[in-house]
C-alpha cells in the first residue's frame, strides 16, 4: 500500500497470523497495549483471524508494517471514524523487539497520518497512549501530536494526543512531505 525509506505499511495477510498471535500472547507488549494477554490456542486464533479478514468491518483498517526486505515487524490502524466529525483514532505496535528504538514507531505513525489526511481526508486523529509510557509520549511528540487530556479506562491511566491537519500540513511544509508511494490495488 504504502512505503517509506524503511518500511512498507500493507494489507494484513493470513500469513502474519503468526507474529500477531506471538505478540499477543507476551505479557511486555499486551502492557504496552493495555490488553489481556490472549489465552485461546494459536488454532482457535488463526480461525477467528480468517473470518476477520474475510469479513472486516467497515470503521477499523488494520495494516501490517514490514521492513523492504519483507520482514513483519508490527502493525498499525486507524479505527474509530467519525466522518460527521472528520476525524478517527490510530494505534501502533512495533511487535518485533529487535526494531526498537530505531525510529520505526515514528517513521510508521508519520507514514499513517499522512495516508488517513491525504488519503481518508479527514481533519484530525487522536490517540490513546499509557500515562507512564515515555517512549510511546516522545515518539508521538516527535510526529506532531499534542496532549488534549486524559481517561481512564479499565483501571489504566491514558493519555489523549491530537493532531489536526492544518498542524501536519504546517510542520511538512517546513520539514518536507512524509515520502511514500502508493501501490493501488
Amino acid at each position: 500500500m504504502t512505503a517509506t525509506k524503511r518500511i512498507q505499511l500493507r494489507a494484513k495477510k493470513l500469513s502474519d497470523a503468526r507474529e500477531d498471535y506471538e505478540w499477543q500472547i507476551d505479557p511486555e507488549l499486551c502492557r504496552l497495549d493495555a490488553a489481556e494477554v490472549l489465552t485461546m490456542s494459536y488454532k482457535a486464533y488463526v480461525a477467528e483471524y480468517t473470518f476477520e479478514m474475510c469479513y472486516p468491518t467497515s470503521n477499523r483498517h488494520e495494516f501490517s508494517i514490514d521492513t523492504l526486505d519483507g520482514l513483519h515487524i508490527g502493525n498499525c490502524v486507524y479505527y474509530n471514524i467519525n466522518q460527521a466529525k472528520s476525524k478517527a483514532e490510530i494505534g501502533i505496535m512495533i511487535g518485533n523487539r529487535d526494531y526498537w528504538n530505531l525510529g520505526y514507531g515514528t517513521e510508521t505513525v508519520n507514514t499513517l497520518v499522512d495516508y488517513v489526511f491525504n488519503k481518508i481526508e479527514l481533519k484530525n486523529i487522536y490517540l490513546t497512549t499509557l500515562e507512564w509510557n515515555a517512549r510511546a509520549h516522545k515518539c508521538f511528540k516527535k510526529c506532531g501530536f499534542s496532549e488534549c487530556g486524559g481517561l481512564n479506562k479499565d483501571g489504566y491511566q491514558f493519555i489523549m494526543m491530537m493532531i489536526e491537519l492544518e498542524e501536519w500540513e504546517k510542520r511538512h511544509r517546513a520539514d518536507g512531505p512524509v515520502i511514500y508511494q502508493s501501490n493501488p490495488q
